[in-house]
Order: C-alpha cells, then structure tokens, then sequence
C-alpha cells in the first residue's frame, strides 16, 4: 500500500494495482491533477472533504472512476447530474482485487446549530496489503480489524480525549494523521504527540504531510 495526503482529509490510496482517492475537500491541494483514479470515495457532504467546484474537472480527467458517497452526498452529486453510488454500511464494493466496506452512518454531533449529516467511513482491503480505515467525521463506527487508521486529529466535533478512546478502541498497529487543516505547525505537533503516546501500546506514526507517496506494509 502507498499513501498520499494532499492536506486535511484527502488521501490517495494505491492498493492491489488501484488507486482510490478519499474526500477531495476544499482545504486539500493537488489531487486535482491526478489520473488513473480507479474511484473516488466521499464520506460526507462538507465542503472540507467535498470540493464541488473541483470535482467535476477531477471526474473528466478520471473517466473510468468510480464515485461512491454516502447517500445524501451521492444523491447531490446525481442531483448534478454526476453518477455517484451510495456508500451503505453492510453493503460492500469491489474496485478491482480492493474491497470498500462502508462503516457508520452519520457525522459526529457538532452543536445544535449545525444540522447533522451522512457520514459513511470506507475500510479498505486487500489481499496482501495492509487494512486501512478513514472514518470521515465520526469516531463510533466499528471498522473491525485495522491496520492502518486515519485519525481526524481536530475538528469542532472532537477533543482530544475522544480522539484516543476512538484509536485504542479500534486498536490499529500504525495511524495517520488526517483532518488537521485547522491546525498551526506547533498545534498540529502538539496532537500528534498525545495520540502518538497515548494511542496505545507499540501505536507507530506514519506522518504523510509534505511527503509524496509513501509505502506503508
């Protein structure tokens, strides 16, 4: 497996000889030049893990991609006249030799001004490859077995307490830090250091920021 954060949430993922971008947002840069997209995954329908303006220009250079969302992205998405799939937990896709699990259902609480959307997580597997979950905005789904976690490390939703019962709960032997576009250089270093020591025992850090592509096994 190799992984490309492009900021924030957006994460490219090339398993099994597919490529699969994850939640291509506002606050992410560069996935807007990729090809050879086998599918694009959207856990929900924020503008931070959902760029409508870019999309459609990433979509007509990735013709053969496949878009699949949780329901109410994808019936905004079809609503503007894109194909999209709806991302369903219990029903799974296969992109090729990759199997797509959706996991949960809806975005962590905010605050009661902020309606609550969709948010579906996609664990990705492979035979042979390590096991990756991106829960999207939401810590109470059950991904199973994981290896590699992409953990939202600030949002308005979350604190940090929350965030290491969600990662020693799910248990994965290496994370990733995602959803950190908010944060200054010292605070990102600050978060990282708590889930890097309080995560759980032999938890390793893959920190992807500024470095290309990198193969994790």
């Amino acid at each position: 497996m190799r992984l490309t954060h492009f900021g924030h949430s957006c994460l490219l993922v090339e398993i099994a000889d597919r490529r699969l971008l994850i939640d291509p947002g506002a606050f992410s840069a560069g996935f807007e030049d990729l090809t050879g997209l086998d599918a694009v995954l959207v856990t929900h329908q924020h503008a931070d893990h959902l760029d409508l303006d870019r999309l459609p220009g990433l979509l007509s250079a990735n013709p053969g991609a496949l878009v699949a969302a949780d329901p109410q992205t994808a019936q905004l998405l079809r609503e503007r006249g894109l194909d999209a799939v709806a991302l369903v937990q219990g029903t799974d896709l296969t992109v090729g030799e990759v199997t797509v699990s959706p996991r949960g259902d809806q975005h962590a609480f905010n605050h009661s001004w902020m309606p609550t959307v969709a948010n579906v997580g996609v664990r990705l597997a492979a035979d042979g490859e390590p096991v990756l979950f991106h829960p999207g905005d939401a810590y109470d789904a059950d991904p199973g077995e994981v290896d590699v976690l992409a953990v939202p490390v600030n949002a308005p939703w979350t604190a940090v307490r929350d965030t290491l019962d969600f990662v020693r709960r799910v248990a994965p032997s290496s994370f990733v830090p995602i959803h950190d576009g908010l944060l200054s250089p010292t605070g990102r270093g600050l978060y990282l250091m708590h889930v890097g020591q309080f995560g759980g025992d032999a938890l390793t850090l893959h920190d992807l920021a500024g470095q290309g592509a990198v193969a994790l096994s």
